[in-house]
């Protein structure tokens, strides 16, 4: 970003917001996927199986992705800032309740990843918040800045099998209530509702975007982007203890090293698709992406070898997930909240997927080469899909005000 395009978005927003959407969902991040870093120590206690091994991380990925359109729906309804805070309480009443009575059973695990899907539902809050406060020209960067939340998988899978070999499974969850408690308090001080948002209407309005094509489309591309990075985020602890014997520590030390490339790289993405093109940025990552997976899908002898390509592959969504939430403010202008949530909701829905077909994968046929290739072939389809639609949105998506010649899609 150069310096006068730097000042220019520093002008045009409302940067404490920006702020506080990032670290909301950031924290909320953190806590969605909790069953994944733990999942070695969970499995261990339980006695799972890879199938339910599977499951376990997905229920999370699964309830937020659906847990997101009425979330989405209650932002533009009530006000993003109180939507957030909805949220916020729910999961630390969760938590705490969580911390107290433990984990006694796999179905009690099941019913644990439910909660912790209001984390997910984040999403379909944090983005709207955020992108209302900037104009075209910046959508990409604020929207990135805001998904950048993504890392807070990062923080999981980084610190928490350590502190539950260290303190016990069920205090880690105690923690985490104590920082969401905090998260809550500063999002209140910090976050404004952007003032040119005007709300309620009916219920029934909010579901008219599923009559537009576009919006198909968008929840698509994201299912493959977005799906990949959670997908692989809340599985790989797992993949890395079982295919390279890795103990919980060290495979959450590999998985936060991918989380985080994946994360970080988000605004990168958004900046790029703003300068070159969101169609063209996007459909090269696709391609990127179904490549690197395909040779995943195969045996690889090294383990460093191995994390090389999947920090590639989480590059390449991440930058993706950016990319595609620098198209969807350009289409989607008043509905954006409720874009949002069905969108999200689909790529939460890819995640599910991804992360349970891995576990299955591995039960049904002792490889995990199935899980990987047809997430490959799917990322290869989003890219077809991006090559009939890229000369209609190119053309319809074309900004009306002539000062707005910055603006690419």
């Amino acid at each position: 970003m150069s310096l006068a395009s730097g000042k220019s978005f520093l002008k045009s927003g409302h940067t404490p917001t920006l702020f506080a959407a990032f670290l909301y969902f950031d924290i909320c991040f953190m806590v969605w996927v909790l069953l994944g870093p733990l999942g070695v120590q969970i499995a261990k206690i339980l006695a799972l199986d890879p199938a339910q091994k599977g499951l376990m991380v997905a229920i999370p990925v699964l309830s937020g992705a659906l847990l997101r359109i009425p979330f989405g729906l209650a932002a533009d309804h009530f006000g993003a800032k109180v939507a957030a805070i909805a949220t916020q309480v729910i999961l630390t009443i969760g938590l705490l309740v969580i911390w107290l009575v433990g984990i006694p059973s796999y179905h009690a695990v099941l019913g644990l990843g439910v909660v912790l899907g209001v984390g997910g539902a984040s999403f379909a809050i944090a983005l709207p918040l955020a992108s209302r406060w900037y104009p075209p020209e910046h959508q990409g960067t604020a929207m990135g800045i805001a998904g950048a939340g993504n890392i807070g998988t990062v923080v999981t899978a980084l610190f928490a099998p350590e502190l539950a070999k260290m303190l016990g499974v069920a205090n880690v969850f105690g923690i985490c209530a104590g920082i969401m408690a905090v998260t809550t308090l500063a999002f209140i001080a910090l976050a404004k509702n952007p003032p040119n948002h005007t709300y309620p209407k009916p219920f029934a309005d909010y579901f008219k975007v599923l009559g537009i094509a576009d919006t198909w489309w968008f929840m698509g591309f994201y299912g493959v982007t977005f799906g990949g990075f959670v997908g692989l985020s809340a599985a790989l602890t797992l993949y890395f203890h079982g295919v390279y014997g890795l103990p919980a520590v060290h495979a959450g030390f590999a998985t936060a090293s991918c989380a985080f490339v994946g994360g970080t790289i988000r605004p990168f993405g958004g900046y790029l698709a703003d300068k070159l093109g969101g169609i063209k940025v996007l459909g090269v990552l696709y391609l990127l992406a179904a490549a690197t997976l395909i040779v995943l899908s195969f045996p690889v002898a090294s383990f460093w070898l191995e994390l090389g390509l999947f920090l590639i592959v989480m590059a390449a969504f991440g930058m993706g997930d950016g990319a595609v939430f620098q198209l969807i403010p350009l289409r989607f202008g008043k509905e954006i909240g409720t874009v949002t949530g069905f969108v999200g909701m689909a790529g939460g829905i890819g995640g599910f997927y991804l992360a349970s077909s891995l576990g299955f994968s591995k039960q049904l046929t002792g490889s995990y080469q199935a899980g990987f290739l047809i997430f490959a072939a799917l990322a290869l389809l989003a890219f077809a899909g991006l090559t009939l639609v890229k000369a209609k949105w190119r053309s319809g998506f074309a900004p009306a005000d002539a000062k707005l010649e910055t603006v690419r899609v």
